[in-house]
């Protein structure tokens, strides 16, 4: 049982390369003071999508070579007990599959990356470490757990990037030094901008000006030369 709660059917800005669709799964054991997406931390029997009839519409999209990539996000999609059968799914029909996580179960990571069930891994770095408890809204209990899926990914066994969503009250320039030590050389790394909405968890959050995040960028790249921003545009003053 896969807890699929939303679905996106066309995009072409989530899955680099692909044209693809986007699932959303319920529930997710982190509480981020800046999550867009508050109305999936908690798995909703109602409305819940079937995932028997959301495979038939990709298979039906697939043999019209209108899709060639899936996005599977949430939500924490590792913490979905029928993930693995799910994924296998998607293979068996010829689907490249992009997983979004937050990093907090590396063993069910590492499970579905030798079963080359995932091609392409998206992961979020909340904070630096000290700060990541306090970012992620949790007693620190992951902490660890974020730093071995951070490793695993850095190995190379598969296409990734690490993902920060930049927000003035959680992030600063101490962030972003303790941040570059901690993922140097990582393959790809983002920075992205917060952007309120009324879904937030936490009202009164800010972002930062776009030629800020471009400082932040400009320190982290000696240690992290793949750092970029994200739907940043500079030219807005």
């Amino acid at each position: 049982m896969i807890c699929l709660q939303g679905i996106q059917k066309l995009t072409l800005l989530d899955y680099p390369g692909r044209v693809a669709c986007t699932l959303f799964t319920g529930g997710c054991n982190f509480r981020c003071p800046f999550c867009q997406n508050s109305d999936l931390l908690p798995c909703h029997k109602k409305g819940l999508l079937d995932s028997s009839e959301v495979l038939a519409f990709l298979e039906q999209r697939r043999k019209k070579n209108l899709l060639d990539g899936v996005c599977i996000t949430g939500g924490e999609p590792l913490l979905q007990e029928g993930l693995g059968s799910f994924l296998r799914a998607l293979k068996q029909m010829g689907y490249a599959v992009k997983l979004d996580t937050n990093g907090s179960l590396p063993d069910k990571l590492q499970e579905f990356i030798k079963a080359q069930l995932v091609d392409y891994v998206a992961m979020d770095i909340k904070n630096s470490p000290e700060r990541y408890a306090e970012t992620s809204g949790t007693t620190g209990l992951y902490n660890h757990a974020v730093e071995r899926s951070a490793e695993l990914l850095k190995k190379g066994l598969v296409p990734y990037e690490f993902r920060t969503t930049v927000v003035k009250e959680f992030h600063d320039a101490q962030s972003f030094q303790q941040i570059a030590s901690w993922i140097e050389g990582a393959g790809a790394y983002y920075l992205q901008s917060f952007v309120d909405s009324d879904a937030v968890l936490e009202k009164g959050l800010h972002a930062y000006e776009p030629e800020e995040l471009e400082a932040f960028r400009q320190m982290i790249l000696p240690k992290v030369p793949s750092a970029k921003l994200r739907g940043v545009d500079l030219s807005i003053r």
